[in-house]
């Protein structure tokens, strides 16, 4: 059965994409922990991050690095914090979460509400970096 994000992948599923390439997905989470906050996942169906073998560890991490480049520079931020769970969704993914203080990237929080035009808003800029 196809995991959400797999459904994203696919197309069945709109997201707001950051960044494609051949292996790998970055689009902003629609519960985010602030603003800017994108998940990096790998276009195959692998439920646990360190399932991933070592050649998609190394390319989804340096994926990762250039897709943290671009929210450094489009949100106004101290530093992309990075988390990796796995509880939520059965897919592997990294969190990138802009960072001002340790307590932004506490899960443990509420989420931020935020309207389908307010991602597309964050999403341009961040694309646009």
């Amino acid at each position: 059965m196809a995991t959400l994000f797999s459904k994203i992948v696919s197309g069945e599923i709109p997201c707001h994409k950051i960044a494609e390439n051949d292996k790998f997905l970055a689009f902003l989470d629609i519960m985010p922990l602030a603003k800017g906050h994108t998940l990096v996942i790998p276009k195959i169906e692998v439920d646990y991050f360190f399932d991933l073998d070592d050649e998609y560890l190394s390319e989804i991490n340096i994926f990762a690095k250039s897709v943290a480049e671009q929210i450094l520079e489009a949100i106004p931020c101290k530093r992309i914090g990075v988390a990796i769970i796995g509880l939520e969704v059965p897919h592997a993914h990294i969190h990138l979460v802009p960072l001002n203080n340790v307590s932004d990237i506490n899960f443990e929080r509420p989420k931020m509400k935020v309207t389908q035009d307010d991602l597309a808003a964050v999403a341009n800029l961040i694309t646009q970096a």
